[in-house]
């Protein structure tokens, strides 16, 4: 259903009565300092399938601006276009992140929370992702590294463990490389930065090669601490 435009807008309908928005892996105090050594006077940002997150107004107030956000759920945007309908230089777009309508070198920085997990969750085996998925994935990255500028910053934020989330960042073409940081209490949410422009290292790009190979599994750690959606148990892509 995660994958279903339709799901999110009933979702979205259905939210409008409550207060606020969802916070997929936290709210932005979470993990704000990690976000914030990023930042630069004058930043243009992107934030995908921003939801009704309120990560969009918060990087507007760090001085990200102007700043667009985008979902393909036209209830989402509708509904984020008249909550702040009165803050300049926020812009809310229903729009499909694997076809962004920006020019190349568009936005200093990209960022997404969670959006690639729900494009993710039919995967079963988080060792063996699916072609399907594979390329689904490609498509948003390839399009999120021809946006952004050649010394632009792409983050990721997600419950992705780095053995299985790596391989899928560390691929040559997109030009940038990959590092990572942990936040959260019992569970660790893990918050990936990618640097346009920027080499990976010899053991990233072997990660990257092995992403259509059998991966030898590993012990990971469980999920300690408890979120209300599924997918958050079910799987561990």
């Amino acid at each position: 259903m995660y994958k279903e435009s339709g799901y999110w807008d009933a979702r979205y309908a259905e939210e409008r009565r409550l207060p606020g928005g969802h916070e997929w892996f936290g709210g932005y105090r979470d993990f704000a300092p990690l976000v914030r050594r990023e930042l630069r006077p004058g930043m243009r940002g992107l934030v995908l399938g921003c939801g009704t997150s309120s990560l969009s107004v918060q990087l507007h107030k760090e001085g990200v601006s102007p700043l667009f956000s985008i979902d393909y759920s036209p209830v989402c945007i509708m509904e984020m276009a008249q909550r702040h309908a009165d803050v300049p230089d926020m812009n809310w777009m229903v729009m499909d992140a694997r076809q962004l309508q920006f020019p190349g070198g568009t936005f200093d920085l990209v960022i997404e929370k969670g959006t690639l997990d729900a494009m993710m969750v039919d995967e079963k085996d988080p060792w063996t992702v699916t072609q399907e998925t594979t390329s689904l994935v490609d498509e948003v990255l390839s399009e999120v590294s021809r946006v952004l500028t050649p010394s632009g910053c792409f983050i990721s934020i997600t419950f992705s463990q780095p053995h299985f989330r790596i391989r899928h960042y560390a691929q040559p073409q997109y030009d940038w490389s990959v590092s990572y940081d942990t936040y959260g209490r019992d569970f660790h949410y893990f918050l990936y930065t990618m640097h346009k422009g920027r080499r990976l290292t010899p053991c990233d790009l072997e990660k990257g090669q092995s992403l259509q190979k059998p991966y030898v599994q590993e012990q990971v750690s469980t999920l300690l601490e408890s979120d209300n959606e599924d997918f958050l148990s079910n799987i561990q892509i």
